[in-house]
């Protein structure tokens, strides 16, 4: 394999569902490979260390680039924070469309939505630890062109989340495989199960990620079932 920065993009699966997948980017393709580093030490410090406590100029001295370039890329660091969260934001619900697209029985495709928000990679859990622990970015208009475009991306993707776990469970409740209630409130309360998991995990943990998984989903189904 060549050597390279690895970055995110969408593609679709043979029944058409959009997927996020990971594509190695030669160092030859210069500025996307530079902006796939820069998102990657972004999101290791940002995760890390937090957003607060990260200079932008850590970043320029991992990639390895002046900090003024950094500014090719991204026009500031609000502006990297933004499009990680809209990254991380893009593939939950990519994952989501994907493992419940073939499933019939709505409390199947549930229990499968939920594993699959914890079957994730090191960097998925940082990617989800920056999303959750800067939500409150996307309630307020950004001062750039660039923020505010990439805050509302993310808005829309968050309303589209909202609008597919709200939908398994109507189609759940329409089937029979819940009881008639709120399908827009329980699923706000069962996605809130799960993304709150991000503030506090940390791998290697007293728990781990399985047994948080296994206590979650079991959660979740008690209060959309019956």
């Amino acid at each position: 394999m060549p050597d390279g920065s690895t970055i995110q993009c969408s593609t679709t699966n043979s029944n058409g569902v959009a997927i996020m997948v990971q594509q190695t980017v030669p160092e030859t393709e210069g500025p996307r490979s530079k902006r796939a580093r820069i998102l990657t030490a972004a999101i290791e410090s940002f995760g890390e260390d937090g957003y607060e406590h990260t200079k932008w100029a850590k970043i320029a001295d991992e990639v390895g680039i002046g900090q003024t370039a950094l500014y090719h890329y991204f026009e500031s660091k609000a502006h990297c924070l933004l499009t990680i969260m809209s990254l991380e934001l893009n593939r939950s619900l990519a994952r989501f469309r994907e493992v419940t697209a073939d499933v019939g029985p709505a409390d199947k495709a549930l229990e499968a939505a939920i594993a699959a928000a914890f079957d994730v990679s090191p960097r998925e859990v940082l990617q989800m630890r920056i999303l959750q622990s800067h939500m409150d970015l996307l309630s307020t208009p950004r001062p750039s062109e660039k923020e505010e475009a990439e805050r509302q991306n993310a808005r829309a993707l968050v309303r589209d989340i909202e609008k597919e776990w709200t939908g398994l469970l109507q189609r759940g409740m329409r089937a029979g495989d819940f009881p008639k209630r709120d399908a827009q409130i329980l699923a706000g309360i069962v996605l809130s199960m799960i993304v709150s998991v991000w503030r506090w995990y940390r791998p290697g943990g007293r728990l781990s990620l399985e047994k948080v998984r296994d206590q979650i989903s079991d959660a979740a189904l008690r209060v959309v079932g019956p």
